[in-house]
């Protein structure tokens, strides 16, 4: 049995797994995106994240008890805050280095809501490069993350696909278990996308996690008015991905 839901074309520009790159800019208002906005710590009640996501992350940093040694640094970021902080990278640092770690107003992930830098707590953190070493606390960060929707952006030797360099401390919230996936795989976001779209309705990409969970995910083109089947008796989530589709996770219970 199948439950139907219609999606107008726009909502392919809402969603964890947005694709937000220099090819695909940010569609959706700041007036859309700021109401859904919470503290991505306490601590820190001026760095902002979705709600999903600086729920998921308090709970990744309470998984592995910090004890406040990883601190945000920079989470939402509204259209003027990404052409101050471009434009004085460009004045402070030159060209090649903002092309290689500031992306331009709308074509920043720091503008979905869904991404956070993290740095090792210090006296001085640099607001554009923080500090997020391979090892200690932030590699056992790093190594929980994907268990919980988040994925390291910005990986080595990706830098041709994802058109930023390696970046450690900057974290992007897809949900699970996209993440789970992309780590396994090693893929760059960019490569997920384009992967997923080779399982749609009719064959599905299904995962199957430790607890007994059975995953589906597809993917489904987006038309003006998009109609996608649901499963029955699953718990449905529908993102769109910021370019051409929609892409459907179902949980099933074994």
């Amino acid at each position: 049995m199948m439950s139907q839901v219609i999606m107008e074309r726009k909502k392919i520009y809402s969603g964890s797994l947005l694709l937000v790159n220099s090819r695909y800019p940010l569609k959706n208002t700041v007036k859309e995106r700021k109401k859904e906005l919470v503290p991505a710590s306490v601590n820190f009640p001026a760095i902002l994240l979705k709600r999903d996501a600086a729920n998921i992350l308090q709970m990744v940093l309470e998984k592995i008890a910090t004890r406040s040694l990883i601190v945000p640094v920079s989470g939402y970021r509204t259209q003027k805050e990404q052409e101050d902080i471009y434009n004085t990278s460009l004045r402070d640092n030159g060209e090649d280095f903002t092309k290689k770690y500031v992306a331009l107003p709308r074509h920043s992930e720091h503008q979905t809501g869904l991404a956070i830098d993290l740095g090792i707590y210090k006296e001085k953190i640099d607001f554009i490069c923080p500090d997020f070493p391979y090892t200690g606390i932030c590699n056992k960060f790093r190594k929980a993350a994907p268990s919980y929707g988040f994925i390291e952006r910005y990986q080595k030797d990706k830098e041709e696909i994802t058109g930023i360099s390696h970046e450690p401390w900057h974290f992007r919230y897809v949900g699970y278990p996209h993440s789970r996936i992309i780590t396994d795989n090693n893929f760059a976001f960019e490569e997920y996308i384009e992967f997923i779209k080779d399982y749609t309705e009719n064959s599905r990409l299904v995962y199957k996690d430790k607890s007994g969970t059975i995953i589906q995910i597809y993917y489904v083109p987006a038309e003006d008015q998009t109609v996608i089947n649901l499963p029955d008796r699953c718990t449905c989530q529908i993102s769109g991905n910021n370019t051409d589709g929609f892409i459907v996770t179902a949980w099933r219970k074994n």
